[in-house]
């Protein structure tokens, strides 16, 4: 029901899209060149080469999985509290690209550093082509700027590595079997509120047969942490077979990759210069603040024209 109701919404806008157009082609025959509805039909004509462009983008969202919510992880890499700081940059980033378009977010799991920013960080995007939009954001990224927790201000790189998994309901490829689960829980850590470090409610599950391990504890209860890493747990194995069956291609993320110098995605550069930059792409722009702000279509959009390549 909720693909149908995406598919009509899609009917919906390109026929009232083609009808503008039409009254437009109509206006266009009867009035002056200079006047002021010709003015104002130059600003119609702007504003439906916009909306027709964010439909010619969904035609490039034909993946299998494109329509799908989105589970998507954070981990600071090399770097130290400068890697834990970026890992926490990227998080507001996607979180306000989420809010801009329409997307709900949730934090399922979270792990702060000590000093400052972010260990690691798991949640789950929801909306329609969440995962059409966000593939093209894993792998690693690297930030280049003047360090905030450097006494000396010196220039610092740091690295953090973005996966990105398409929410699976049903797996027809993998059976996961109760006996290939352990499950354990353990008192939430945080700021504090209902249930945190007052009860074990907080999970940790481990599929026994490949290792894999998925925490929760963002939940209230147990049984709903449980859930959220069930549901996580399902999205890695469903990625670790199709990196399996298709890993000269890597359309999903495979095995873990180092988040070290030399194997990042996309470049950020805040000084000694200004450049966001993706090398498989090679699409960049100088408005590094716009890009942590959640301007992210250039990029996708760039992906996914390279992917169709």
């Amino acid at each position: 029901m909720q693909e149908l109701e995406e598919l009509r919404k899609e009917i919906a806008d390109l026929s009232r899209l083609e009808t503008e157009i039409d009254e437009l082609l109509e206006m266009a025959e009867i009035i002056a060149e200079e006047s002021e509805e010709a003015r104002e039909m130059e600003e119609k004509i702007g504003g439906l080469e916009k909306e027709t462009g964010k439909l010619e983008f969904k035609i490039l969202l034909g993946g299998e999985y494109d329509r799908n919510d989105v589970i998507l992880a954070i981990h600071s890499g090399a770097g130290g509290v400068d890697a834990q700081d970026w890992a926490e940059m990227l998080l507001r980033m996607y979180l306000r690209w989420a809010e801009k378009n329409g997307f709900r977010t949730k934090i399922m799991d979270e792990a702060r550093g000590s000093e400052a920013g972010i260990k690691s960080v798991t949640l789950e995007v929801n909306g329609p082509y969440a995962f059409g939009y966000l593939k093209s954001e894993a792998g690693v990224h690297r930030l280049v700027r003047l360090s905030p927790f450097n006494s000396d201000n010196l220039r610092q790189t740091s690295f953090a590595l973005v996966e990105v998994l398409p929410v699976i309901e049903v797996m027809k490829e993998v059976v996961i079997g109760v006996q290939d689960l352990r499950v354990d829980v353990y008192r939430s850590s945080g700021a504090g509120g209902q249930s945190v470090n007052t009860t074990d409610s907080a999970v940790r599950v481990t599929h026994i047969p490949t290792g894999i391990v998925v925490t929760c504890q963002n939940e209230r209860s147990q049984m709903q942490n449980k859930e959220q890493a069930i549901k996580i747990l399902k999205a890695k194995l469903h990625q670790k077979y199709l990196a399996e069956q298709e890993s000269e291609k890597q359309k999903l993320r495979g095995e873990y990759t180092s988040a070290e110098w030399g194997s990042q995605i996309r470049s950020y550069v805040v000084h000694p210069y200004k450049m966001v930059k993706d090398h498989r792409t090679k699409h960049e722009t100088a408005n590094a603040e716009s890009v942590l702000d959640g301007d992210l279509t250039g990029f996708m959009e760039a992906y996914l024209k390279n992917m169709k390549k």
